[in-house]
């Protein structure tokens, strides 16, 4: 679905679309890994907590089990936090399992760049020493300056440098939705 929002911003995803992505990649998560065992799900402040969370009830109400579930911020381990603040807002990582050992699926709202994950990766192996760990977002844009791959995707979206993606999600913004817009 692409409609026109306003000159310089359209509509990719609605919440219907964005509904039946998650659940493909609920399938596609359980699929790949030969069922659930020894897999957690770990969501990346901000956008992709709520994301890990709707996978989680997701594949859930497939396998019947709830998944473990964390929370990760990345603020100190992201290669550019001087730049963006000089005084950055640093949240809690709540993951209350040991990640070792464990399958780890990384949840994210955009794959742009690459470096939020390459700092995931970083923040996430100080706690421990998972098996594996995967990445699943509801975007890839394209356009990486790091050698990163997202295992499951929602969307996959080619833009230019002039464009942004905006994922609003119902529990931070009050509706689900996917808009691409033109810089100025």
């Amino acid at each position: 679905m692409e409609e026109i929002v306003n000159n310089t911003s359209k509509l990719v995803l609605d919440s219907k679309e964005m509904d039946r992505a998650l659940t493909r990649m609920a399938h596609e998560i359980i699929e790949q890994n030969k069922g659930i065992e020894d897999l957690a799900l770990i969501g990346i402040r901000t956008g992709g907590v709520p994301l890990s969370e709707r996978l989680q009830q997701r594949i859930a109400a497939i396998e019947g089990t709830m998944l473990p579930t964390g929370i990760l911020d990345i603020t100190l381990y992201r290669d550019d936090w001087s730049t963006l603040s000089q005084h950055p807002i640093v949240r809690k990582t709540d993951i209350s399992f040991s990640v070792d050992n464990k399958n780890i699926i990384l949840v994210d709202d955009v794959l742009y760049t690459g470096r939020t994950i390459r700092a995931a990766l970083d923040a996430l192996t100080d706690l421990g020493r998972p098996q594996k760990i995967q990445l699943a977002v509801l975007v890839d844009r394209g356009r990486r300056e790091l050698p990163i791959k997202p295992d499951f995707v929602g969307l996959s979206l080619q833009t230019s440098a002039n464009e942004h993606v905006n994922v609003f999600l119902n529990e931070i913004a009050g509706r689900d939705e996917v808009v691409l817009e033109e810089k100025a």
